[in-house]
């Protein structure tokens, strides 16, 4: 047993901070393929009107729209901006590059962390 794991390779410890600062500054280029964002989600609604005689209320395939809506919260509040159709793909995009970043920053966070860990740990070393 004591053959087998002496055998399984471990990656040389030199490297793996060096691996950990080279993804770290891959992803930090990833932020300037970037395009322009914004927080929240794109809605595509179908609504009701207000006259009760009308097909809507009964059929909701009669319903009035699309009408676009950007969705966010802002200090704690729900935030609904009504969007021109011609503007609901530019906020869509938007929104998702939002996402993308929010995930880069997740994951620059974790790599940063590790990193730091590693460099504390090499400036902790006792001297012998």
């Amino acid at each position: 047993m004591s053959r087998l794991r002496s055998s399984i390779r471990r990656p040389d410890q030199s490297t793996q901070p060096d691996r950990h600062v080279q993804r770290f500054h891959e992803l930090k280029r990833g932020l300037d393929s970037l395009e322009y964002f914004c927080k929240g989600t794109v809605l595509k609604r179908m609504m009701k009107c207000g006259k009760t005689a009308c097909a809507c209320h009964s059929d909701p395939d009669k319903r009035h729209g699309p009408y676009f809506e950007l969705t966010y919260k802002a200090n704690g509040k729900t935030v609904n901006v009504k969007l021109a159709p011609e503007a609901a793909p530019l906020y869509k995009a938007a929104s998702l590059q939002y996402r993308r970043l929010k995930l880069l920053l997740t994951r620059l966070e974790k790599l940063s962390q590790i990193i730091l860990r590693n460099q504390a740990k090499k400036a902790y070393r006792p001297q012998r």
